[in-house]
């Protein structure tokens, strides 16, 4: 999966726009990155920033942009209403998807080391990339503001994370994190009440609310033995919620910000919504998503309501998506566009050049045709393996809708889910065989007139042929992972599509076989002999088991059909 990170700044001008435009013109001068919004705030004089991307790009644009705030932004002059230390106040950093939290805290203290080293600019982080437990707090680090910024930087437990301990009176000081990716989530009512809206929210946010004796609206509050408020927990988890009325639709909302989903998913905090307004005889209408989403986070939603409704989950991202947003009302208001509401989408609607994998059919048939070395054997290769796990990746979802089986709909699903991550591995191993025959025309157009220069060419042409065999060596791999699947269904599955089953065994070990030539080839004319024999010695046990698998399926699938 690509390493997305979202990076969400937030700037001391919210009022002079010329300023958030050269901002926003460095971050997206950085190739590989996507501007998501710029919402600016008058009374706050602060503009917030979503733009997300990889790890890399990201944090380029992120320093390129904190670099222009610090020469345009001068604090000694700002005035605002929310609470701010610097020009750039604050930059988290959002792992998104096919990153872990842990590498993301990597990510942020290089971003912050930069920061203050080659901007002297006094660097604190918090939430997750905090070196101390005080510190992961915001409230804490940006404590004083920038008025007492001066005195703060003269005390030693306020030593920056990074940077000088100086004050830098134009630029302020600048917080840097990792942090979970928070969604603004609202669940329609059919009520035009806040109030009852209000006691939904506080059945369900984690905070809960003051316990009272007797009416739980107007009795007296209980405390504890020292005099605070007793409070009941609500519901869910990593949840902050309110109840009001939207007068542009006419309902009533719970108004959430799920900070972990993780801990509270947004088919979670859906769910138990309708379960506590029901209690109180209200009913659910719909939903609707502020801002964007992880792609992971709907196709989550899509998995739970199919097995929910005893179905398999194995079916296209497409199809999971308009599970999620039938089951949780996401169209009630407005219509619900995954380009524009799922992130890694909006990232990639604006791509001109279309992937190998994005073409249809026909225009892959003719771009293969073409005059083009590239796509070939390898791409096609790869493109077989997927297809035939396709086939038995719909046995195996036939089979979990068979009159009959019905106790058998979990144990299909399973393997249909299963044959989906085969066949999308696969799918990204077509164009991954096409860049890896790229890199190496690539690395035989470098300049090579110097001595240093002719050995860098060398150096990169034979790393880009050890890709070019690896490339090919993983999707025998991968393809041949597809075997226990299509056994089973063979054995197994609905035996009206049994000759399908059959052909899926076909394509695949045509796949294994089609690599394998790719393997060979590239090979040939590789220096590294060790790495070459030990691809040799696992790609020729695939061969073999190959073989015998597709003998195996085949006599099942004949004597089935009879």
């Amino acid at each position: 999966m690509q390493k997305i990170i979202e990076c969400v700044p937030n700037y001391s001008e919210g009022i002079d726009m010329n300023i958030i435009k050269l901002i926003t013109n460095e971050i997206e001068s950085v190739e590989g990155v996507k501007l998501l919004d710029v919402d600016p705030g008058k009374a706050t004089n602060r503009t917030v920033v979503t733009f997300v991307g990889e790890p890399e790009p990201v944090v380029e644009a992120a320093f390129r942009a904190v670099k222009t705030a610090s020469e345009l932004i001068d604090m000694t002059k700002h005035r605002g209403e929310h609470p701010r230390f610097g020009a750039t106040d604050v930059c988290p950093l959002i792992p998104i998807s096919g990153i872990t939290m842990e590498e993301t805290v990597v990510y942020a203290r290089e971003l912050g080391k930069r920061i203050g080293e080659e901007l002297k600019i006094p660097v604190y982080c918090y939430e997750s990339a905090a070196f101390s437990k005080e510190r992961k707090n915001l409230a804490y680090v940006r404590s004083g503001e920038y008025e007492g910024l001066k005195e703060k930087l003269e005390r030693p437990e306020w030593k920056p994370d990074f940077g000088p301990a100086v004050f830098n009176s134009k630029a302020g000081a600048t917080a840097v994190g990792a942090r979970d990716f928070l969604v603004a989530y609202n669940v329609n009512l059919n009520t035009t009440s806040t109030r009852r809206a209000n006691a939904i929210a506080f059945d369900v946010r984690e905070k809960g609310r003051i316990l009272r004796k007797g009416d739980p609206i107007t009795g007296e509050i209980v405390k504890d033995e020292n005099g605070n408020p007793v409070t009941v927990p609500g519901s869910l988890k990593s949840v902050k919620a309110i109840g009001w009325f939207i007068e542009e639709y006419g309902v009533a909302q719970i108004s959430m910000n799920l900070t972990n989903l993780s801990i509270c998913s947004l088919h979670e905090a859906y769910d138990e919504v309708w379960k506590k307004a029901e209690e109180r005889g209200v009913r659910v209408s719909g939903s609707e998503l502020v801002g964007l989403v992880p792609l992971k986070s709907v196709l989550d939603a899509g998995r739970y309501f199919l097995m929910k409704q005893k179905r398999s989950i194995g079916i296209s991202d497409k199809e999971l998506i308009k599970i999620a947003i039938k089951s949780m009302g996401l169209d009630d208001l407005y219509p619900f566009n995954p380009n524009e509401k799922i992130i890694e989408y909006a990232m990639d609607k604006d791509r001109k050049q279309k992937n190998l994998a994005d073409l249809s059919v026909y225009e892959f048939m003719n771009e293969t045709a073409s005059e083009s070395p590239a796509p070939g054997g390898g791409s096609v290769s790869a493109l077989m393996g997927s297809l035939g796990t396709s086939l038995a990746t719909m046995v195996a979802n036939l089979s979990s809708h068979k009159r009959g089986w019905d106790d058998k709909w979990e144990e299909y699903s399973n393997w249909a889910d299963k044959g989906k991550s085969i066949q999308e591995s696969l799918m990204k191993m077509v164009d991954e065989d096409t860049r890896a025959f790229n890199r190496i025309m690539e690395a035989f157009q470098l300049s090579g007139t110097t001595e240093k220069e002719k050995m860098n060419k060398k150096a990169a042409i034979q790393e880009a042929t050890k890709n070019a065999i690896l490339v090919p060596f993983n999707v025998m791999k991968i393809s041949f992972s597809a075997f226990e699947l299509i056994e089973a269904m063979a054995k197994t599955g609905n035996p009206n599509s049994v000759s399908d089953v059959g052909v899926g065994a076909l394509a695949i070990r045509s796949a294994i076989r089609g690599a394998w030539l790719n393997v060979k080839i590239n090979s040939a004319v590789l220096e590294d002999k060790i790495f070459v024999n030990k691809i040799y010695e696992e790609a020729r046990h695939i061969l073999l088991e190959s073989d015998r698998k597709e003998s195996l399926i085949l006599k099942i699938v004949d004597d089935k059909i009879g």
